[in-house]
């Protein structure tokens, strides 16, 4: 067993006043403030991710899990026990089993994940393991070095990804739904970064949104990007991501050597060029295919999804960056952008996901066989 994290006594006390806060907001929002505020208790154990305690009206939380796992877990993680509290509190059910019936039925109805414990990450289906290598076949179809040659594989990739999505749809085939987090949490989104997000959730069949986070290290807010699909659709869009800022970031070193410049001043609207001359090029192809009838209806079952997971979604305008030279240089070199393969081999080996720097965050909400009550 390894030692469990600390925290200094101002940093707990604002880690506990956040932990509240977010109990508060989603108390408001999944159980319509049903519920009394209880005691929150971060504890050392590893051996356990939360428990609700009716005796004391506890909700206890791993404290490895809160300062080692994303945000986004530790919500998931306080939702299940919520749920239990509901359970007993509201719903006055103190003889069904802690996960029954009816705590079943409460987190199917909210979105929350009602597991006991957690478990390894599964194998995937058959059907699965299908989409993956079809998918491994797509991305690797845009390695040629001729750079005519690799944008028609993308091309070509991109309608046939789009037609996979439709066959699927039409065949009305079971989907799970999973959702992650892109990048590390950060105090202010670009026009890059939303322009990525946007670019996204138009032509990778996810659902993206910008949410607050918190940085119990630091003691601090944040915005990290969630992305929510299936779990093949999931995977390429966090490939596309990925490679995307990290190109980027290349492409704003050359322009640097080639010009001369010695500051990163218009590093960030250079940036924003890049990613809005990508958008308009996946734009183009995407309307290529619309002409040749490959047109994606919206998935019904993946908007119910995101609808529980963000019952509350507000849409924020933002300006954009000045449109100076460094953003039309960027915009231009975004359009030579070609997207090279990515997600796993046909033997079901994973490849290299993404780029060194960029960090990979978690599908699973709940580490391997840990249980929670």
């Amino acid at each position: 067993m390894t030692e469990a994290p600390t925290l200094s006594a101002a940093l707990e006390t604002a880690l506990l006043r956040e932990l509240r806060e977010q109990y508060r907001f989603l108390g408001t929002t999944y159980f319509k403030g049903a519920l009394g505020m209880p005691q929150i208790e971060l504890v050392p154990s590893r051996a356990r991710l939360g428990r609700w305690v009716e005796a004391t009206r506890t909700i206890e939380l791993s404290r490895p899990l809160v300062l080692e796992q994303p945000w986004g877990v530790v919500i998931e993680v306080l939702k299940h026990e919520m749920a239990h509290q509901y359970v007993t509190e509201v719903l006055g059910d103190r003889d069904e089993t802690p996960h029954g019936p009816r705590f079943r039925a409460i987190c199917e109805r909210l979105g929350i994940d009602g597991a006991a414990a957690g478990l390894p990450e599964q194998a995937p289906s058959a059907e699965h393991r299908k989409v993956g290598d079809r998918i491994a076949r797509l991305l690797a179809l845009a390695e040629s070095p001729n750079v005519h040659e690799a944008e028609a594989a993308m091309a070509a990739a991109q309608r046939l990804l789009l037609k996979h999505n439709i066959e699927l749809r039409d065949a009305r085939v079971e989907l799970g739904y999973v959702f992650r987090h892109l990048g590390t949490p950060t105090g202010r989104t670009t026009e890059a970064e939303r322009v990525l997000s946007l670019l996204l959730g138009k032509h990778f069949f996810v659902e993206a949104i910008w949410i607050s986070v918190y940085r119990p290290r630091e003691g601090k807010r944040g915005s990290v990007l969630e992305i929510c699909g299936t779990p093949d659709n999931v995977e390429i869009a966090e490939y596309v991501h990925g490679y995307l800022v990290s190109t980027a970031e290349r492409l704003w070193r050359e322009h640097k050597t080639a010009l001369g410049i010695r500051g990163d001043r218009d590093r960030r609207t250079f940036l924003a060029g890049v990613m809005s001359g990508m958008s308009e090029k996946l734009a183009r192809e995407a309307k290529k295919s619309e002409e040749a009838g490959l047109v994606w209806v919206a998935d019904g079952d993946l908007g119910k999804y995101f609808r529980r997971r963000h019952p509350h979604v507000r849409h924020i305008r933002y300006a954009g960056q000045r449109r100076s030279e460094a953003y039309a240089h960027g915009k231009e070199a975004g359009r030579q952008i070609v997207i090279h393969r990515g997600i796993r081999g046909a033997t079901g080996e994973r490849g290299l996901l993404l780029p060194p720097r960029i960090p990979r965050w978690i599908t699973i909400w709940r580490p391997a066989s840990l249980p929670w009550a």
